[in-house]
């Protein structure tokens, strides 16, 4: 199935001066990978499953609108992004993501009022010429040690000269770099520098892009209920091989492997763990085997189909016997976290609220996550919510809204000892309440 959205009349401008992309651009267009799409069999899953296929090219709009509706907010003339996520938001474009993360190589201007630019790495226009919201492709210029060597400064102030006639041109003081602001999500010392050197006010991005990923559109849940449809079918592939003597690493594999089948691109972490690796929670998959009577936990954190992060975690029991009494007693204790807790998040509440309100046991006799809950997007986004003795070191406050998607977290794992146990559910909130999007069963398989 072609991508929903395209059609072979947008033609972006490819490079500085030039007016169309060339045939053989566009003929690479189609064979994107977003273009082409989760494919048939998958799409023929998802329909017979009841779920609707997303309108991409209105999620585009959508996401593209809520970037520039925070730039206003923020009196800004553009943004300048560098993280492959929120390239990805602004956009729907992807380019290596998970090497980009760590390589300044590629970027995207978006203006306020003028057109979406995206600066491709080493001749990859034809990876952004799928998306309608993008006007323009031009070659990235990178000031990175890896690519500019000694050279580093003299390309830094040489980009910083052409983002800054860019944002000019289509500034509310057009063809004057006077009074520009520019969001910037991050930016390298000796490049903000150099912008700034052009006459550029930097104002901090990621607030921004944060608060404009945070409520998701008709189309965006849409999409997340696909995503989660095919993480639970790959986590059902990990089930079927999970017996004694099996290793995390296989287990993480399934899991993994299920995803990349299922138009799946990455998973953020590798959080498996099994038996007294469970306790305390973050070990990371390990070749150790899982006896029969262990807990395994895992923690999804999987970037799946169409870019959606589908976060949640689960707590087994190896073999066909029964749980403990210690095992029974931790997983009951995380899963009336998780009940009692879930029921909170309703749109209006507001973060000091769930805080206050929080059910989880006795933090001096046992350890629990990070936080109560968090936002979650195209990646863990914000919010956080915090536990009552973390509050004053850490917490804030905020509200709410229908559109926002919460994890729900809880992991117990005793002080004294044993094994722990991890939950957590995707959560929608509504205007009618709250609605679990996780739908495999919380108990002890």
């Amino acid at each position: 199935m072609a991508l929903q959205g395209f059609e072979r009349r947008h033609r972006p401008k490819i490079g500085v001066g030039r007016a169309e992309a060339p045939a053989w651009l566009l003929d690479h267009t189609e064979l994107n990978m977003h273009a082409l799409g989760p494919g048939p069999e998958l799409e023929a899953e998802w329909i017979a499953a009841g779920l609707q296929l997303p309108d991409r090219s209105a999620l585009r709009r959508y996401r593209l609108e809520r970037v520039r509706e925070q730039l206003r907010g923020a009196d800004c003339d553009a943004a300048l992004l560098y993280d492959p996520v929120n390239i990805r938001y602004a956009t729907d474009t992807t380019n290596m993501s998970l090497w980009t993360m760590h390589n300044a190589v590629r970027f995207a201007v978006v203006n306020t009022d003028g057109p979406v630019v995206v600066f491709e790495f080493s001749d990859g226009e034809f990876l952004d010429a799928h998306s309608e919201v993008v006007d323009e492709i031009r070659p990235a210029p990178s000031y990175t040690h890896f690519l500019a060597g000694p050279r580093a400064d003299e390309i830094a102030h040489r980009w910083a000269a052409e983002v800054a006639g860019l944002v000019a041109e289509h500034a509310r003081t057009a063809g004057s770099l006077s009074g520009c602001r520019v969001a910037v999500d991050r930016l390298d010392l000796g490049a903000a520098r150099a912008l700034e050197s052009n006459g550029i006010a930097i104002v901090a991005g990621e607030p921004l892009m944060e608060t404009a990923r945070t409520v998701k559109s008709v189309e965006e849940i849409r999409a997340m209920r696909c995503a989660v449809h095919a993480c639970e079918a790959a986590i059902d592939e990990m089930e079927a091989i999970f017996e004694p003597g099996v290793s995390e690493l296989d287990l993480w594999a399934a899991l993994w492997a299920g995803s990349v089948r299922r138009y799946g691109e990455w998973i953020e972490t590798r959080l498996l763990s099994s038996g007294p690796r469970t306790n305390p929670w973050y070990h990371e998959a390990s070749s150790r085997r899982v006896q029969s009577g262990e807990l395994m936990g895992f923690d999804t954190d999987l970037v799946g189909a169409y870019g959606i992060c589908v976060d949640m975690s689960r707590t087994w029991l190896c073999g066909d016997g029964r749980p403990s009494a210690s095992q029974h007693d931790t997983w009951s204790l995380a899963a009336e976290q998780i009940r009692r807790n879930t029921e909170l998040f309703q749109a209006g509440t507001t973060f000091r609220e769930l805080t206050e309100a929080s059910w989880y046991p006795d933090p001096d006799k046992y350890r629990h996550y990070t936080s109560l809950a968090h936002g979650v997007g195209l990646c863990d986004e914000y919010p956080s919510v915090m536990f009552r003795h973390k509050w004053d070191r850490v917490g804030y406050d905020g509200v709410l809204e229908p559109g926002m998607v919460i994890c729900v977290e809880a992991f117990v794992g005793p002080r004294s000892g044993g094994e722990g146990v991890k939950l957590e559910e995707q959560v929608l909130i509504t205007d009618m309440g709250n609605e679990v999007l996780t739908n495999l069963p919380l108990g002890l398989v």
